[in-house]
């Protein structure tokens, strides 16, 4: 199993379900500091029972006063933070024949804003353990549709590919501070959010599988963590295609969807 030589200072969002919860309990048992946010108090109360390096600390992501407060409370619990890793996030599709743009925000603010409330918040903890010349680094849970556009996806994956676009370009901006930056993107992943898809999910993993790729990247310091790389370097590769032949393959899967409806 991969762990860091010595314990860590974590924050992990979305930590009661699907790969956070795989994610929580897997740092829980390596002995790391973990502070662990989600929006259910008994669920989270739960996972840290019985376990004193894992604290709960209840927390709506699309709430931006509540997270910088999160921020204040870790900093008078922890004093800084080795690893913020943001996974927290929801998903759905979008019907163009009937635009929702109430779907549109309902996904954009945890997943796209969320996420960028979180870093807000955390960056002043990762500061501090670098002035302990400790490694600190920020870690965000993107997903394999940033890289290729998908029907039905609009809101999802570009939510996803902001993530994704925003944390690299503030890579580039605080590798003078030393502040490290992984972009998580994973493939189909079985969690109680991807039970909803109705469409195939191939090459389909577990969350421990995830969350054991998601540590070992993080670990050997990854940019990009990529899985089941299978997928993920398919999909990689159809992305860098010319657009009319991406465009092909979507009416191609968008033909599929509506002869398994």
């Amino acid at each position: 199993m991969s762990t860091w030589k010595t314990p860590q200072r974590i924050w992990l969002t979305g930590a009661t379900s699907g790969i956070g919860e795989a994610l929580a309990r897997k740092l829980i048992a390596q002995g790391h500091q973990v502070v662990l946010s989600a929006r259910s108090d008994e669920a989270l109360e739960a996972l840290c029972r019985g376990h004193p390096n894992a604290h709960p600390l209840p927390l709506d992501i699309s709430d931006r006063q509540a997270v910088l407060k999160a921020g204040n409370d870790i900093r008078e619990q922890l004093g800084a933070l080795n690893l913020a890793l943001f996974n927290a996030g929801t998903c759905e599709y979008l019907n163009a024949q009937q635009f929702d743009m109430d779907l549109v925000e309902r996904v954009l603010k945890p997943n796209l804003f969320g996420t960028l409330y979180g870093v807000e918040a955390a960056l002043p903890l990762l500061r501090a353990a670098r002035k302990e010349g400790l490694l600190a680094r920020l870690a965000a849970t993107s997903s394999a549709s940033a890289y290729l556009p998908l029907p039905r996806a609009e809101a999802y994956g570009a939510s996803k590919a902001a993530v994704s676009y925003f944390l690299e370009s503030l890579r580039l901006d605080l590798d003078q501070e030393g502040i490290e930056v992984s972009l998580i993107h994973p493939g189909f992943v079985k969690t109680p959010l991807t039970e909803r898809n109705d469409f195939p999910m191939p090459m389909q993993v577990t969350a421990e599988q995830a969350a054991d790729a998601i540590i070992a990247g993080l670990v050997k310091g990854r940019l990009d963590i990529h899985f089941p790389r299978r997928f993920t370097y398919l999909v990689k590769l159809l992305g860098i295609l010319p657009p009319t032949v991406r465009r092909q393959i979507g009416l191609r899967m968008t033909r599929s969807q509506k002869e398994s409806s």
